[in-house]
């Protein structure tokens, strides 16, 4: 347990919690929407701080990200609670389940992750938002180690944390879900808008950091693509047209049963939506075709091949398409095995 970040005292033993969009106000004894926030004695503390549910190796592309350290491990690490309630969560028994973990303190982090031989860490699985001071610490030291460090978040940060922190985040993945539409985030994550999101991603490019998008596409509640075409239009204008983007396909999971698998049709045409709109590096995600690869937006050359979620060949060069020296959209070079790039 530590004294959390980012909070004020008000009267009556109040705290209100500023980390996130929610703004909780907080009574002496109690927790914040994320059930491990929590009010003692008029001071909040985190709970989650060296509380460690989950800590494995993993590739990059699983967070996802494509234009960042393509090919490299990435130590994943994550503990329990959640701002939000998604019913489709596919990691609902630690986001939402009981508040537990092994201690396990962020210089201990660091080491497992060279143990590992981990070219970086993430702060994944579960809201990095709400263990920030976990990672915030253990970001620090990774950095100092040489190595990278990725979020994958929610966008529900508010952005003085977001500021706080990106000196030492490489990269974030921002996950939309149903491309934000307000009725499926009320209805399913028990969020009240998404505005903060858009807040964050500004923020977030403010500072430099990386950035990559997902979008859940959950079929007849959260696959409108009118909505999906006005969230691309604003990646576009706001962040730029070679932020890559993922469309991901949903299947049926935690309190969400009775819904199909999200359609190829439905991936295909998202894919072809956000290409048509400008965007260079468009992927479908949770389906295994040749939309995971990356090809040159100018000579349309394969640049980066994936298998799943692993990259197995690297073509660019020095950030430049080998093939006709356009610059390509891509970050963490000096973390990328020299086993994975191709000599053409």
């Amino acid at each position: 347990m530590k004294e959390a970040m980012f909070y004020k005292k008000l009267k009556n033993k109040k705290v209100k919690c500023h980390l996130c969009a929610r703004e909780c106000e907080v009574l002496e004894g109690k927790t914040g929407f994320c059930r491990v926030r929590k009010n003692i004695n008029g001071k909040l503390y985190s709970l989650s701080y060296e509380k460690v549910i989950s800590a494995v190796p993993n590739p990059i592309e699983k967070k996802p990200l494509y234009h960042f350290a393509p090919g490299s491990q990435s130590f994943s690490v994550a503990s329990t609670g959640c701002n939000w309630r998604c019913k489709y969560c596919c990691n609902w028994n630690i986001s939402q389940g009981e508040i537990q973990g092994e201690k396990i303190s962020p210089e201990e982090l660091v080491k497992m992750a060279k143990e590992a031989r981990c070219e970086g860490l993430s702060f994944t699985f579960t809201e990095p938002t709400i263990f920030y001071e976990l990672s915030y610490e253990t970001a620090k030291l990774a950095q100092k180690a040489g190595l990278y460090n990725t979020w994958v978040s929610n966008g529900y940060t508010n952005p003085e944390p977001i500021k706080k922190i990106s000196p030492y985040i490489d990269a974030v993945t921002v996950d939309f879900k149903g491309s934000g539409n307000a009725e499926f985030l009320k209805n399913f994550a028990f969020v009240p808008t998404s505005e903060p999101i858009y807040r964050a991603l500004l923020e977030w490019k403010k500072q430099n950091v990386h950035i990559e998008i997902t979008d859940l596409l959950v079929p007849k509640v959260g696959d409108s693509m009118r909505e999906l075409k006005q969230l691309v239009r604003w990646v576009k204008d706001n962040l730029g047209e070679e932020t890559p983007i993922h469309f991901l396909r949903f299947f049926p999971t935690h309190l969400v049963l009775d819904l199909p698998e999200t359609p190829i049709e439905t991936l295909n045409k998202a894919y072809n939506i956000a290409k048509k709109l400008g965007m260079k590096y468009v992927y479908t995600g949770n389906v295994e075709d040749e939309k995971v690869n990356t090809f040159c937006p100018k000579c349309q050359k394969l640049l980066i091949k994936r298998l799943w979620m692993q990259t197995i060949e690297y073509k660019i060069k020095e950030g430049k398409c080998p093939f006709c020296n356009q610059k390509i959209n891509i970050k963490g070079e000096k973390w990328i095995p020299k086993s994975l790039k191709v000599e053409d």
